[in-house]
């Protein structure tokens, strides 16, 4: 059963699936959607063309789908947010529509989006992603499935974060972040910290796997090769493993080059 508190304001033309909750004061739109099982609690608010998955919790003040901040928007255009399932979206936290007509900002399924995070016109979330308290990603960012970005953490736009990456607190991100690795960014240095053991050993990854990543760790950053040196001795000897052919292809699709 469908429950919206009385102080609640939905637009009738708003698509809320069985079981959705709506607390006090929340607002919510006529092009929303909202799947079964999602709560969205008091003084949220929810606008634009915005699917919501089900089984979601948006929290107080919560701002979804409002208007992108890029100034390149163009009045009246259709774009969108699409946030997967499970997904739990905290206090103050910001997703907002995409900027080119039919753009998608995307959140995957069972990510956490800490208080005071944003998500910039077409990012592209995966699933199982961690972003601490006010962690910021500018236009057009995507990050991989099961990454985690620290708290205060500021991503530039068109940046990638790959997968089980983990990204230090009130790090400046200005390149892409390997995959399975831990990097730390301050103004004035970059320091990449080897593979994401603790990550990988809680999402079941056995020590082959770990010790594979650490040895392309200490040939990519340690052995005194340059990129394209260090990356092609990597396929010559160890390409036959699904992880370290992920973190070759990350590399050698980089536009912005990787911290």
């Amino acid at each position: 059963m469908t429950k919206i508190h009385p102080t609640a304001i939905v637009d009738p033309k708003a698509e809320l699936a069985e079981g959705v909750e709506v607390g006090p004061y929340a607002t919510i739109g006529g092009d929303v959607q909202i799947g079964a099982g999602t709560v969205v609690r008091q003084h949220a608010n929810i606008e634009g063309h915005t699917k919501i998955g089900e089984e979601c919790q948006v929290f107080p003040f919560a701002c979804i789908g409002m208007k992108t901040q890029d100034l390149k928007y163009v009045e009246g255009d259709i774009t969108y947010v699409e946030v997967g399932n499970r997904t739990v979206m905290r206090e103050f936290c910001t997703v907002h529509l995409g900027t080119k007509p039919g753009e998608v900002t995307r959140v995957g399924d069972d990510c956490l989006i800490m208080a005071y995070c944003h998500v910039a016109h077409g990012c592209k979330v995966g699933s199982h992603v961690i972003m601490s308290n006010l962690a910021t990603l500018a236009g057009e960012v995507v990050v991989e499935d099961y990454a985690i970005i620290g708290g205060l953490a500021a991503v530039h736009q068109f940046c990638r974060i790959g997968t089980f990456a983990m990204i230090g607190g009130a790090s400046k991100v200005r390149q892409d972040c390997a995959p399975f690795m831990i990097t730390d960014v301050s103004s004035e240095d970059v320091r990449v910290g080897g593979p994401n053991i603790v990550g990988l050993k809680r999402h079941g990854f056995g020590p082959e796997v770990r010790s594979a990543l650490k040895e392309a760790y200490r040939i990519l950053y340690r052995e005194g090769l340059n990129r394209t040196q260090a990356l092609d001795k990597l396929q010559y000897e160890m390409n036959e493993l699904p992880e370290v052919k992920r973190l070759i292809e990350f590399y050698r699709a980089s536009q912005r080059g990787v911290h």
